[in-house]
């Protein structure tokens, strides 16, 4: 994750409060609603982590094939990754 937990806290925190100010919503549980929009900015981020695990668990499994080949792990990286974003129809950072 490129952001820190703390970041994340903070941005929800901030959010929900200029929302509640600008009364473009109402709150009366504002510290409930502050981990609600955490917890959906944290499950965003972990997207591509995810990803990132699934392509080298991917990776591991062809490795011989790709060492006999004389295949670039950071290609194939790439290569399989825009894949399974492309056929998950994610957007990636």
């Amino acid at each position: 994750m490129l952001l820190s937990r703390e970041y994340v806290t903070y941005m929800s925190r901030e959010v929900v409060r200029k929302l509640v100010a600008a009364q473009m919503i109402e709150a009366p549980g504002a510290v409930a609603l502050m981990e609600r929009v955490r917890a959906a900015i944290d499950e965003e981020l972990s997207i591509e982590d995810r990803l990132n695990e699934e392509v080298r668990e991917i990776l591991s499994q062809w490795a011989e094939e790709m060492r006999k080949r004389g295949a670039s792990y950071q290609e194939m990286y790439k290569k399989v990754k825009g894949q399974l974003a492309r056929d998950r129809k994610l957007i990636l950072r």
